[in-house]
């Protein structure tokens, strides 16, 4: 090195990592999961996570993501012993953040993974009750999220024929978790969806 060139003090900068956002999400969904109806799902979970962000102070788009992306590997994992958690090799190789993912596993008790930030509370508390939500406008007369309200949904969480594949246990827990009322929580992922109700086709 010639002696007459002077080092800079200062540590080269780093570039700094784009931002993992809501189109990389997105795309990750449309890779791999290819049922419509799974699809909708993620995105009334996608809305519901977006309302309880804004309700608790957190980023609307990092908590949208976590409720985007939590099943996206039950097409390609469709086991418990598999889903989520050999999907995390694929989100972390396509760089979803640590706390995204984190949240993922904590939406699946299964995983031992527990629920301890609001957000990884938050995606175990709307996943139960959007799938039971759907199921009750299913069964209306034109088949629209329009019409279900907090009574019918509680009404049809009583039968336990209805909905079978819905955990009624989860869905309790998800409402002690939050701190809220269950017609509170109720509401929330209600609107959340209505509000999206064209993208759900209901």
């Amino acid at each position: 090195m010639s002696p007459y060139v002077v080092r800079s003090p200062w540590p080269t900068a780093v570039a700094a990592q784009p931002r993992f956002g809501r189109d990389q999400a997105l795309a990750i969904v449309h890779e791999f999961v290819k049922n419509e109806n799974l699809r909708r799902h993620m995105y009334a979970c996608e809305a519901a996570m977006k309302v309880y962000a804004l309700k608790f102070g957190g980023d609307t788009e990092k908590w949208g993501i976590v409720g985007l992306l939590h099943d996206f590997d039950w097409e390609i994992h469709p086991s418990l012993e598999e889903h989520p958690t050999k999907g995390q090799a694929i989100l972390e190789s396509r760089g979803v953040p640590k706390e995204i993912r984190q949240a993922i596993l904590a939406h699946a008790p299964h995983t031992g993974v527990v629920a301890e930030s609001m957000m990884e509370k938050c995606i175990f508390a709307v996943d139960e009750l959007t799938g039971m939500i759907v199921a009750c406008a299913l069964v209306t007369p034109d088949k629209k999220l329009a019409n279900v309200t907090i009574e019918s949904i509680k009404k049809k969480l009583k039968q336990k024929s209805f909905a079978g594949n819905v955990s009624r246990d989860d869905i309790t827990k998800g409402v002690a978790l939050l701190g809220l009322s269950e017609d509170e929580h109720f509401q929330i992922v209600l609107t959340a969806m209505q509000s999206i109700h064209e993208q759900l086709g209901l």
